[in-house]
């Protein structure tokens, strides 16, 4: 009974140290990040009417690198797709943002701010089979999420984010016709993990 008591408390000690090195800044650490959630875009008037859009699933991944304790810079790939009643509907984001990170004692739990520049490049799937481009744009997000770190190195994400671009036309591949226009804006939330290599 005693080695139990001792191998306990033995135990408690080496968590209680391992939740203190959670504490250490991510400056200077470079760190993988992947992702996946839900996506609710804007409506759209593909076709040239009003073009209701379905939830759809987001997924990707990133990189992340401390600047600071506090500051931090990202770039982050994601794929969306969702259907609407015209179509299907797919999204790449290649975006590149920063984060301003807050650190609540004992700083497992580390909620953040974020902002940045979206390349945003859509593609369309008309119903029945035929397909149209659509233009490429830039949009500008913003977003927030926490870390929760489980090891000092590992930690679970959940992001809310907010996407804003102007409409980019949708063009019939086979006429060359404007067929209408798409708005690239979206809604999403992801949940994840992050692992910082140093």
């Amino acid at each position: 009974m005693k080695k139990i008591i001792v191998m306990a408390c033995l135990a408690t000690t080496v968590s209680m140290t391992a939740g203190t090195a959670m504490a250490d800044s991510i400056r200077g650490k470079l760190g993988v990040t992947g992702r996946i959630g839900i996506l609710t875009p804007a409506d759209n008037n593909a076709e040239f009417h009003d073009n209701k859009t379905d939830v759809g699933l987001i997924g990707g991944g990133g990189i992340i690198y401390g600047v600071s304790d506090n500051v931090a810079v990202e770039i982050d790939l994601t794929r969306s797709t969702f259907g609407s009643d015209t179509g299907d509907f797919g999204i790449t984001n290649i975006s590149l943002g920063g984060q301003y990170r807050f650190a609540i004692q004992p700083h497992q739990l580390v909620p953040y701010v974020g902002a940045g520049l979206d390349i945003l490049i859509s593609d369309y799937d008309e119903n029945g089979g035929a397909r149209s481009d659509v233009d490429s744009t830039v949009g500008v997000h913003v977003s927030g999420g926490v870390d929760y770190f489980i090891q000092k190195n590992l930690a679970v994400t959940a992001e809310a984010k907010l996407v804003g671009a102007h409409d980019v036309k949708i063009t019939d591949r086979s006429s060359g016709v404007h067929a209408g226009d798409f708005d690239p804006s979206s809604f999403s939330t992801t949940v994840g993990i992050r692992y910082f290599f140093n």
